[in-house]
């Protein structure tokens, strides 16, 4: 039997090739880290909870990949310098920046505390913005580099109960839309990837938080194993924007043709009861 050797080969071209994973000790982001990792990248894992990201860490290194974790909170201008510093200090180039980290909360803005909007602007427009600003110049410099931002169809679809996040996700967009033009005829590369729902716990974290509903989509969930495949396409073949599952690109069109449904039938489903759904 001929011995397939595409996987090793595959590996050997991103060995030695440094990853960021933010938001990274669970769901889309720890997907992201084990499938990078299992390809043969070096890691480094950031995010809030360090117990959750040394269990991760050490699944990875165990199965034979390289992994180091950073405990930090990227809605702290702080915490975002201080994961900049520790990468350079180790003198070690990123060549691959996912910016996975977001929260979410469901129901209507004018019962949002402005503490949780704050924290979503800072988390997933902040931190997006000021990493990759940290981060791009130095990829400009080697002429090497890919940042991908882990957007969502939301930021095509403005809906009710989701408006804040919505626009954060739109934010995302457009900021990467605009990178992936400026650096058009380089070998540095902006990307999003829009999924639809995800089977996460995004989900219950966003009803916990601070008064948050159930979120209709949350049935519909995808798996976060399927985006990571999508993240590792991505670096395979650098593209704009991919979609999560493929057919979602008819999204754009859908609030072009039929917002106008969405202005109707949207309010229905933000005014049932919670545990209705």
């Amino acid at each position: 039997m001929k011995k397939d050797t595409n996987n090793g080969k595959t590996q050997h071209a991103w060995k030695q090739k440094l990853a960021v994973v933010t938001g990274a000790s669970s769901g889309i982001g720890a997907a992201t880290a084990r499938k990078l990792g299992a390809q043969g990248l070096s890691l480094m894992l950031v995010a809030r909870r360090g117990e959750l990201l040394a269990k991760l860490a050490d699944e990875i290194n165990r199965s034979g990949g390289d992994a180091e974790i950073l405990c930090a909170d990227v809605s702290r201008e702080e915490e975002r310098l201080r994961v900049f510093e520790t990468i350079t200090k180790q003198k070690r180039p990123v060549d691959i920046l996912v910016n996975n980290a977001g929260i979410g909360w469901y129901g209507y803005y004018a019962d949002m505390p402005w503490s949780m909007a704050l924290e979503m602007i800072q988390v997933n427009t902040l931190a997006v913005a000021h990493l990759s600003s940290l981060i791009l110049p130095q990829m400009r410099a080697r002429n090497s580099g890919h940042i991908i931002n882990v957007g969502s169809i939301a930021g095509g679809i403005p809906s009710q109960g989701v408006a804040l996040y919505s626009a954060t996700k739109s934010f995302l967009d457009a900021f990467t839309t605009a990178l992936h033009r400026e650096l058009r005829g380089s070998k540095v590369f902006a990307s999003i990837i829009r999924p639809g729902p995800v089977s996460t716990g995004f989900f219950k974290s966003a009803k916990r938080r601070n008064g948050g509903r159930s979120i209709p989509a949350e049935s519909l969930g995808i798996s976060a194993q399927l985006v990571a495949d999508r993240i590792w396409g991505l670096l395979k073949r650098p593209r704009r924007v991919v979609y999560v599952p493929w057919y979602l690109g008819v999204v754009p069109w859908v609030e072009a043709g039929f917002g106008w449904l969405m202005d109707l039938l949207g309010p229905r489903l933000l005014k049932r009861k919670p545990g209705s759904l």
